[in-house]
């Protein structure tokens, strides 16, 4: 499927918009930002395995290891739009794909391990796949 900057700029706002306010005023010095692809060192750091599409990273130190000698350096979320839509096929599947990678990059800035992340978006979904049936 093919959006242009403005279009997808807007679906990753939309996904910021939508975190619950309690999350956006725990969030500290993180922006969310977003390109068209990983650059080589993202690719390294995300450690995927073939085959598989980083939709977002999260670089930066959890807000749990953060110490006495954490810098003001901000925390960045970077989401790839390339990634996204080429595993969608409509623009409502795009808009959800980039609000899960949102809150997914978001979750690990508060200390959440991958696993953890993995585990709470198998649980959104099945609760909103039950709330619609």
């Amino acid at each position: 499927m093919e959006l242009s900057d403005q279009e997808f700029a807007q679906l990753v706002q939309d996904g910021i918009d939508n975190i619950p306010k309690k999350f956006k005023l725990l969030a500290k010095n993180v922006v969310i930002v977003w390109t068209e692809e990983p650059t080589d060192e993202q690719l390294k750091k995300s450690n995927l395995r073939r085959g598989q599409a980083l939709f977002g990273l999260y670089e930066g130190v959890p807000q749990i290891a953060r110490g006495a000698g954490y810098s003001a350096v901000p925390d960045k979320i970077t989401i790839f739009k390339m990634a996204i839509l080429n595993s969608c096929v409509t623009i409502e599947q795009a808009k959800k794909q980039v609000a899960e990678t949102v809150w997914h990059e978001l979750a690990h800035h508060f200390g959440s391990s991958e696993n953890r992340v993995q585990q709470a978006q198998l649980k959104r979904r099945r609760h909103h796949q039950d709330a619609g049936s």
